[in-house]
């Protein structure tokens, strides 16, 4: 038996999720479910998937690691797309903070937030900070999450974004978990450039970016684009410099204030712009036309006590939409995806089935891995989660609580809830 070869069978629901890019509007809708359904894989990519009866009857099964998924749920594993999983310290007292009233950027300004994870963040060595990842990347593997992005953002210096990205490289090639790497330097406004933002963002550009691009630490680049933190202007500069140089782009748009970084994100053709619980109608018709994914974090909504973001407009107006944790220590300390996904179907007015392609192919497209992964489709990854329940419709109907049952990355099990029961 060959490492990677798999068989699983007999699926209530093969949920395929099936496509190779973001599903736009009333795509999202549509899952591809196979009943009574098998996936093959081989050396650790999908090989055939159908109706059991049809695709297993002539394949000697000897030579492959089988599971009947009978009564369960067969789906694509979940892309969390947008996570800061890299930090030091944590920030429980300003959550207690924000129970009593104080808004986010009233514990910014008093040196709270972005600020206070960049102190831990700088004070802990590498190797505690790979053990750390470790631990967060083990959590999210058992919420059925196979590929997920990461950011820096707490060093705002050159130092601790290098070394945060440096843990990421490592990370990604000693845990099961793929990881996209994205430099977010320009995260916050450090302290001795306060009234000099231009100034940081010649920094970022100078001095750290071109090391982050020669030395390949990252995919992606972002900004935090927001008032008090930096303009659409001083966004344009950097992350047209960062396009420049041959890198992708993202964008945190329009979180707190309508600022015009939906606007941007269109006119600058970037992957995706994540928040938008501000955004314009203007600007998401923009972005639906340029094709720009909107990612929607709806637990930083959740927890800052904000309003959430307009996923029915945006969907129902064309945009391909995409939902993630934001996992970090301070506006959103999970990565549960039962969260979200209760979130947006409860709160956000999207449909279980838009939802779940949320979670599986746009997130994918988010970070511009449809063509490889995000669904069960001939030729991509074996990155495939088998559910408890007979339907994806126990997804958000169990709320808040994990449907997964074993993990499959790569076409090799790397998660099995019965097994860790059976060991307690």
């Amino acid at each position: 038996m060959k490492k990677g070869n798999i068989i699983i069978k007999n699926a209530s629901e093969l949920v395929t999720c099936r496509g190779f890019e973001a599903k736009q509007g009333k795509e999202m809708n549509e899952l591809h479910i196979i009943s009574d359904g098998a996936v093959i894989i081989e050396e650790g990519i999908i090989k055939a998937l159908g109706k059991t009866e049809e695709i297993v009857g002539s394949i000697d099964e000897n030579n492959y690691e089988v599971f009947d998924a009978s009564e369960k749920t067969v789906m694509p594993g979940f892309v969390d797309s947008h996570t800061h999983f890299v930090f030091g310290g944590y920030r429980a007292e300003e959550f207690s903070w924000r129970l009593r009233g104080d808004s986010y950027m009233d514990i910014m300004n008093r040196g709270g937030g972005i600020i206070n994870s960049v102190k831990g963040t700088m004070g802990a060595s590498k190797e505690e900070l790979i053990e750390l990842g470790k631990h967060r990347l083990n959590s999210m593997l058992s919420f059925g999450v196979t590929t997920v992005e990461g950011k820096s953002g707490y060093g705002l210096d050159y130092e601790t974004e290098i070394k945060q990205l440096e843990v990421m490289e490592e990370l990604d090639s000693i845990h099961p978990l793929d990881i996209v790497k994205t430099f977010l330097g320009a995260h916050a406004v450090p302290k001795e450039y306060k009234g000099k933002e231009d100034e940081f963002i010649d920094f970022i550009i100078d001095k750290v970016l071109p090391v982050v691009k020669e030395r390949k630490l990252a995919e992606f680049c972002d900004i935090f684009c927001e008032q008090n933190v930096f303009s659409v202007e001083q966004s344009r500069r950097l992350l047209s410099k960062a396009k420049e140089m041959g890198m992708k782009i993202k964008i945190h748009a329009d979180e707190i204030v309508r600022l015009g970084g939906a606007e941007l994100a269109a006119e600058l053709g970037a992957v995706s712009a994540d928040h938008l619980l501000q955004a314009s109608d203007e600007g998401l018709r923009a972005m639906a036309e340029s094709k720009v994914v909107a990612t929607l974090l709806p637990g930083t909504a959740f927890s800052l006590k904000e309003e959430f973001a307009r996923a029915r407009y945006m969907i129902d107006n064309g945009c391909a939409v995409a939902l993630a944790t934001d996992f970090n220590p301070g506006s959103c300390f999970t990565e549960s995806i039962p969260l979200i996904i209760s979130l947006a179907t409860l709160h956000m007015n999207m449909t279980p089935e838009e939802a779940i392609t949320a979670l599986t192919i746009n997130g994918a497209a988010a970070l511009d891995r449809a063509s490889e992964i995000g669904s069960i489709d001939v030729g991509k990854k074996g990155d495939v989660v088998i559910h408890e329940f007979p339907s994806y419709k126990f997804l958000p109907y169990h709320i808040g609580v994990s449907t997964v049952e074993k993990v499959i990355k790569n076409g090799i099990m790397v998660y099995d809830k019965n097994k860790i029961f059976e060991r307690m």
